[in-house]
């Protein structure tokens, strides 16, 4: 059975642009995406702190050190500059991988920057960029 599990995730990342008029996907600063193991034309979902909406889109790289976070086409109808968001991508594993595998978490400040990498997450750990 195959089980489709958090791989990676980037947290509380700062939306820094929309752009109305791109095809479409979520530009990602390229260094952000290599701490969090997030490639290029991946599947993410992305989660909007300030409305509570979520959406599904693709990867694509943007300037390495820029801290860019840029929803692109019709997803910059879903955010605004300055929301805070949550991206996380997943990956299939056989049961026997999936119980054993930890996730990559990506915290980040509110310049979108790397404040630490983990591989767990604690509920009820309240954390603030």
């Amino acid at each position: 059975m195959m089980l489709n599990m958090l791989k990676a995730k980037l947290h509380c990342a700062t939306v820094t642009q929309a752009n109305l008029k791109y095809m479409g996907s979520i530009t990602i600063d390229a260094d952000l995406m290599k701490a969090a193991g997030i490639y290029e034309n991946e599947r993410v979902q992305v989660v909007n702190n300030n409305n509570g909406a979520r959406l599904e889109t693709y990867v694509i790289p943007g300037e390495p050190g820029s801290g860019v976070i840029c929803l692109n086409g019709s997803a910059a109808r879903w955010a605004q500059p300055g929301d805070v968001v949550i991206i996380m991508a997943y990956a299939f594993m056989e049961e026997n991988e999936a119980v054993q595998y930890k996730p990559r978490v990506v915290m980040l400040d509110g310049d979108n920057k790397v404040k630490e990498i983990r591989n767990y997450e604690c509920h009820g750990e309240i954390y603030e960029n």
